[in-house]
């Protein structure tokens, strides 16, 4: 199983990944057969460059240079197949210089983030061969998520299912998959081999977690979450009926999975690294508060790119508090990060004075407050200019469903780590990270920014709870109307009080504009703000039922 962590639209460069991985295959565990991920040539998902006059030029030139690498092992890989004047999302099985037979995919998924009847045309036929005397199925991705596929398959006197993937990531994705192989496994009678893409891509995080699965569906085999590699699975023949020979996958060497928590962790330290890494950016800077959610910014930051990678900066300002300025170093040095302080006062000054005929005669409200947060996007903007590293972002999921953020203040930045966090898991992956083994001596996150009340710090004295619910409230209500879809009267029948429901509701509907230009961040849950959700910033649609 390749679990590889491939680039999309570097097709050259997909292809020698290919073609190294193959050779690495044979050396070190004499395969008989390497799986790699769906689309491998192009990688998931190219969106529009599927469209691009000169895709199939290369897709034919890499399928050429992969056939002259005439490579002594069976290769499934995954590519876009134009045929007829149609697009498929097609597989083909190589061996040496020949291409032994391709299947297309049937099942093309439109929901959530996929798009794929945009490019592609469904294939409507099941591909068996014979590999070394054995009936082997391929089929892709959302073929398994569909019973016809896979019956095709055993229909068609498969012995072996082999089924290539570009999932990814949202908690408890593991455990789906798992009971999805083992009603396929057991529905059809037969091993199933399941080989998924790593790596980040823009929101995406694909995180592997391949594995293979008996005919009864137990799972034999688990190749590790979020990491790159070759994986090995054993398959034996035993004596089976004349028609076909029957297999059992040998247990081979598994990881345990993930909890909840570790899986959301390791997809925002993978998403980080990734979209880093593949734009090009030298490194990092975010704002460092000495609150909560920039402080689990920066450990994330930290873990994906290394404290060398990172800088932090205070900009603190007339009601920044001195336990803010204590944590901020304390943990920007804890982590051995490179730390700056730039007062915004006197920036703040200035546009308060530019702005004086204009503010003549109105009191003071939340412009000055966000002026505050202005001046310090214009900061760190500088700084990624200058120096060539990415503004990170550290708005979590709450504030941004309500608007609790500053358009081109707090929001000016190129990735949103903590975009797909509600508050409430914010504080969960702080005490994770803090419990892991680096951590327990001295916390990556200091305890005093974790227990204090949370607050922007825009105004004397001021606490979120001053203008939201408590947060354990609204991460609920938030996760019945944004991913959930329930209405406003359903949520209120699930005990919620009315006029808070439909405050929250309606900050979440007006807000639409700002998410529409903030940041892009790491997608976690099954309904993310940006490609899962695409609701009209200007609409008459009224709360109700």
């Amino acid at each position: 199983m390749a679990q590889l962590n491939l680039l999309v639209g570097d097709i050259k460069g997909n292809t020698e990944r290919v073609i190294a991985a193959a050779q690495q295959a044979i050396v070190e565990h004499a395969a008989d057969i390497i799986a790699f991920p769906e689309l491998t040539l192009t990688s998931y998902s190219p969106e529009d460059l599927l469209l691009r006059p000169s895709l199939q030029t290369r897709i034919d030139k890499a399928l050429q240079h992969l056939l002259s690498a005439n490579l002594p092992v069976h290769m499934l890989i995954g590519y876009p197949l134009r045929e007829n004047g149609r697009l498929y999302n097609a597989v083909s099985l190589i061996k040496g210089s020949t291409i032994l037979a391709t299947y297309r995919k049937q099942c093309l998924p439109n929901y959530q983030v996929f798009d794929e009847r945009r490019y592609f045309s469904p294939g409507h036929e099941p591909c068996v061969v014979n590999i070394k005397g054995i009936a082997v199925a391929m089929t892709i991705c959302e073929d398994m998520w569909e019973e016809e596929p896979t019956r095709q398959a055993a229909e068609a006197g498969a012995s072996l299912l082999i089924n290539i993937n570009a999932s990814p990531f949202h908690r408890n994705k593991g455990a789906e998959r798992a009971a999805l192989l083992r009603t396929r496994a057991q529905q059809a009678g037969i091993p199933i081999v399941y080989v998924n893409l790593v790596g980040g891509q823009d929101e995406l995080v694909f995180d592997g977690s391949s594995m293979a699965v008996n005919a009864t569906g137990e799972c034999l085999v688990q190749a590790p979450s979020f990491q790159e590699g070759l994986f090995p699975v054993h398959l034996e023949v035993l004596p089976g009926d004349a028609k076909r020979a029957r297999l059992s996958v040998s247990a081979g060497e598994s990881t345990a999975a993930d909890s909840i928590d570790a899986g959301l962790y390791k997809a925002l330290v993978l998403g980080v690294r990734d979209y880093v890494r593949k734009n090009g950016f030298k490194g990092v800077v975010l704002g460092l508060s000495g609150g909560i959610d920039s402080a689990l910014t920066l450990v994330i930051a930290a873990d994906a790119l290394g404290a060398d990678r990172v800088q932090a900066v205070m900009m603190p300002f007339t009601y920044t508090s001195q336990l803010s300025l204590d944590q901020a170093r304390a943990q920007a040095e804890r982590l051995g990060i490179h730390y700056s302080v730039i007062p915004i006062n006197n920036a703040y000054r200035s546009f308060t004075t530019a702005l004086e005929n204009e503010f003549a005669g109105l009191s003071v409200d939340v412009a000055e407050q966000n002026i505050q947060a202005r001046c310090r996007g214009v900061l760190l903007m500088a700084i990624s200019n200058k120096k060539g590293v990415l503004v990170l972002t550290t708005g979590n999921k709450s504030e941004i469903a309500v608007g609790y953020c500053t358009l081109y203040g707090d929001m000016a930045g190129g990735f949103d780590v903590l975009k797909d966090v509600p508050k409430t898991v914010v504080y969960r992956l702080c005490e994770y990270r803090n419990a892991q083994a680096d951590a327990l001596s001295a916390p990556v996150i200091p305890r005093a920014v974790i227990d204090r009340p949370p607050s922007a710090e825009l105004a004397p004295g001021q606490v979120d709870q001053d203008n939201l619910p408590p947060y354990d409230e609204l991460d609920a209500i938030l996760e019945l109307y944004v991913e959930q879809d329930c209405s406003a009267t359903d949520i209120i029948a699930k005990g919620y009080a009315e006029a808070t429901v439909r405050r929250v509701l309606r900050l979440v509907d007006l807000n639409e504009y700002k998410r529409r230009q903030g940041p892009i961040g790491v997608r976690l849950t099954q309904r993310g703000f940006g490609r899962d959700r695409r609701y009209p910033i200007t609409s008459g649609w009224e709360l109700g039922d």
